[in-house]
């Protein structure tokens, strides 16, 4: 199991560190944006499987941004997973 550090975009946080077991979320901790809702985000996902939290995720805003940090994590995630099988 190995991290995988995505970069965001459009958001207060500045990256997003994940670690996978195949399509299980093993952690989530973001750098920057909002701490509590974040952790409470990160503390939520862990042992959930990557396409739940994609599906609800993807999408959502943060006011009249065209992203979030959920929407971010989404993506992290995608990104993470892909980058794991092209390595495997």
């Amino acid at each position: 199991m190995s991290s995988y550090v995505y970069k965001t975009n459009g958001t207060c946080s500045r990256s997003i560190t994940v670690a996978l077991d195949g399509k299980i979320i093993r952690s989530v901790s973001f750098e920057g944006g909002c701490p509590g809702n974040l952790s409470g985000i990160s503390k939520l996902v862990v042992g959930m499987d990557i396409d739940t939290v994609i599906e609800r995720f993807t999408g959502n805003r943060c006011g009249e941004r065209q992203t979030s940090c959920p929407d971010q994590l989404a993506k992290a995630l995608r990104e993470a997973y892909e980058a794991e099988q092209k390595g495997a």
